[in-house]
């Protein structure tokens, strides 16, 4: 069951447009180039709305079908920002943007719906309505929440949406998605622990607040080996331990930042509770005072049982049964397609990017073997969801 042949055509152009979009990197809202370049493209390929500054800076175009009337109308989403990040490559499409890269592949996500846009425009092959939506700041803007509160579902009248991301370490040509959670609630902390400095030489003249940092940071863990079912995934990681001046003080504060990860409601509110029990009560024994601030970041992302079945029938007329993985296991990373998926019915899926360096890595670069692929799924499931013998 091949890609789509017009895909296989279109592979070298939409190359072209993703090492445009990787060499010219932009963070969070701030997409002003990479929207211009989506705005022209989908206009060229005929869309019959598009439509910007949606969230700020998001797009959405508009494309309908040559087979009549849906009621319903399918949302295709695709991120657009890059990350905060200093290059290590020496590709020639490398970042030419000091300190910003795309190591995420949302530069490979944007040409793919691209590509799937020219198709969809060219061949209308579907009833109804198509929501073709790039997305700014999903990393850590929540620009798929400001989308959503800016109303989007509403204005195009959405009734379900999906999004992509790659995989490396998955093969080429293979997908995976499951249903229900399929990534993580993403939480921040910060842990600032009061002291009484003084000189290192002499330290029970103090309240060494290093000291209580490093049993804090053990002590934490606590709370997923033995306080959190062993079979409710959760993860919290300190990730920044900042204080002192000197080799021989030691400081007044210290202080931690971090993570919680969680896949369901009650642990999440069970990690959050008891981080800031344990953290007051180790540093109560320690004489030391800790303040735990906690900002709630992007929630769950959870498949709707229906959607997934749909995405997983259209990656299976892609690339066969035996590579599409339907109970795929759900990953620990955060992703803003949450917020979508909490104003419509949908799913998230994942499409391999073969053996390449990980997400976020300064190495990392979408592999654009996985082009054909993804933008095949995304007309795939647009010609199977909005099939107007289905929707009667």
């Amino acid at each position: 069951m091949p890609i789509i042949n017009r895909m296989a055509e279109l592979h070298d152009e939409i190359t072209g447009w993703r090492r445009e979009f990787h060499a010219n990197p932009e963070l969070l809202y701030d997409v002003h180039q990479t929207v211009k370049s989506v705005k022209e493209r989908l206009l060229s390929f005929g869309c019959d709305e598009v439509v910007s500054g949606i969230g700020k800076t998001g797009v959405v175009a508009i494309i309908k079908g040559a087979k009549g009337e849906n009621d319903g109308v399918i949302g295709l989403r695709a991120d657009m920002d890059a990350l905060p990040m200093h290059e290590l490559s020496d590709k020639p499409w490398a970042s030419r943007a000091a300190g910003i890269m795309h190591a995420c592949g949302h530069d490979g996500h944007t040409s793919m719906l691209l590509g799937a846009a020219k198709y969809l425009a060219e061949t209308r092959n579907f009833a109804g309505n198509v929501a073709l939506i790039f997305q700014p700041a999903e990393e850590g803007g929540a620009g798929g929440k400001a989308m959503v509160e800016d109303g989007m579902m509403e204005q195009f009248a959405i009734t379900e949406v999906y999004g992509m991301h790659n995989l490396p370490g998955l093969d080429i040509g293979k997908f995976a998605i499951c249903p229900g959670a399929i990534t993580a609630a993403t939480d921040e902390f910060d842990i600032k622990i009061t002291g009484h400095g003084g000189h290192a030489a002499m330290p029970h003249l103090s309240v060494d607040p290093v000291f209580t940092a490093a049993s804090i940071i053990t002590g934490i863990q606590s709370i997923v080996s033995r306080g959190s079912n062993p079979l409710n995934s959760l993860v919290i990681t300190v990730t920044k331990v900042n204080g002192g001046t000197a080799y021989n003080v030691i400081p007044n504060e210290v202080m931690l930042n971090g993570t919680i990860r969680s896949l369901d409601g009650d642990t999440r509110d069970y990690a959050k509770a008891q981080l800031a029990k344990v953290a007051s009560g180790i540093a109560d024994a320690h004489s030391a005072k800790a303040e735990v601030t906690i900002r709630a970041g992007y929630p769950v992302t959870f498949n709707h049982q229906a959607q997934t079945d749909s995405a997983g029938r259209a990656a299976k007329l892609i690339s066969g049964d035996e590579r599409v993985d339907m109970d795929a296991s759900p990953m620990m990373g955060g992703e803003d397609f949450s917020f979508m998926l909490e104003a419509r019915p949908g799913a998230f899926i994942f499409v391999g990017n073969g053996d390449t360096a990980g997400l976020h890595h300064a190495e990392y670069d979408f592999n654009d073997s996985a082009i054909p692929h993804g933008c095949s799924y995304w007309a795939k499931l647009v010609e199977t969801v909005m099939n107007s013998d289905a929707n009667d």
